[in-house]
């Protein structure tokens, strides 16, 4: 096994050529163009050769599935919310729009919101079969993102007929389409599953009492997983186009991790290079039973991080925890990035890690 095996955050910047859009289409009624599925295979077969060539050891399909609406992050919430079925398909004012101050004004319009209508179902997602597809392009293992998380997709909605009158009863409804999700992902073969959810801020600006809740979903939906499938969870720092949440996110890992501490999963998946390694020292507080996969690159930024940087950066890491419980990663999403910046980032990434091995004797 690599000792401090390097990762990154799902998206990555498609080829400039791959301008087709799913537009809210299920992938299996889009490809049935056939100019849309060569090129569509083709972008995820390049994308993961960039990580190869980079150096990763597991890689991710680079989420060519998100169409590029407006946000940093391309549709992280529509992909989700345009195939389940329950939900309307109109971009509506975000339900918190109306508290919002600042720059988080602008991040709520981008992220919008969505009515629900009906009862929440699972429609075409096709999680297992976007991981088979890419799988079949390399030998080296394909992490599946499965997000925005049903916590972070019940912030959204508008409550406009039943049966579904709530967040909490929207958030359980949605936890069972992931579950199924990700069913299909591991008979499917994938053992790496990190769930994208956000929703581990939001009791940060809702109040204690909520964070029960929140881990009450994630254990819904990553529970029960067979011995030898990897459950990580990711809760982003921040992305948009280098804009940081100052609302919800403002209390840093600090004021949330050790709600969650008891939470099923295997790791957490941490956004540190971002805040230049603040609060690191957390990571003393953990349970012996989790490890993390830290950021350790900065994707806000167009710098070029040096492979220096980045092992001076893991070494803030292993001065709090030990290097068997370490993934090294990107912050969150690289799909807002140039390319080329993107690629030089991962090769920064896998040899600042390589850097750290030989330190390390391994």
């Amino acid at each position: 096994m690599t000792l401090l095996p390097t990762t990154m955050v799902g998206s990555y910047p498609r080829p400039s050529w791959f301008t087709h859009q799913l537009a809210g289409r299920d992938v299996l009624e889009a490809f049935k163009v056939a100019p849309h599925a060569e090129a569509f295979h083709d972008a995820t077969r390049v994308v993961i050769g960039d990580q190869e060539k980079a150096g990763l050891d597991i890689l991710t399909d680079g989420q060519m599935w998100f169409d590029d609406y407006a946000m940093g992050i391309g549709s992280f919430l529509w992909y989700w919310l345009e195939r389940t079925r329950g939900f309307s398909a109109e971009k509506l004012p975000h339900p918190a729009r109306g508290k919002a101050r600042g720059r988080d004004i602008w991040a709520l319009d981008e992220a919008g919101g969505v009515a629900v209508d009906g009862p929440i179902e699972r429609g075409p997602i096709r999680m297992a079969a976007l991981f088979e597809w890419a799988q079949s392009h390399t030998s080296r293992p394909i992490k599946a993102c499965v997000g925005a998380g049903p916590v972070q997709l019940s912030t959204l909605a508008h409550f406009r007929s039943g049966p579904v009158t709530d967040r909490y009863a929207l958030s359980r409804a949605l936890a069972q389409v992931f579950r199924a999700e990700i069913a299909d992902l591991v008979a499917a073969g994938c053992t790496h599953i990190q769930l994208e959810d956000l929703g581990a801020w939001m009791p940060y600006l809702s109040g204690d009492k909520d964070y029960g809740w929140v881990c009450e979903i994630v254990d819904t939906v990553l529970r029960d997983l067979p011995i030898g499938v990897e459950r990580s969870w990711h809760f982003c720092l921040g992305n948009a186009w280098g804009n940081k949440l100052v609302g919800m996110t403002r209390g840093g890992y600090r004021a949330i991790l050790p709600h969650y501490h008891d939470v099923e999963v295997d790791k957490y998946v941490l956004d540190f290079a971002c805040a230049e390694m603040e609060d690191i020292e957390i990571l003393r507080e953990l349970p012996d039973d989790k490890g993390v996969a830290i950021g350790v690159i900065d994707v806000r930024s167009l710098e070029i991080e040096h492979p220096e940087q980045v092992a001076d950066r893991i070494r803030k890491v292993l001065a709090h925890i030990e290097a068997e419980r370490v993934t090294l990663t990107t912050d969150c999403g690289m799909k807002q990035l140039p390319r080329p910046c993107a690629f030089q980032k991962l090769r920064a990434l896998a040899d600042g890690a390589a850097i750290v091995r030989r330190e390390l004797g391994a």
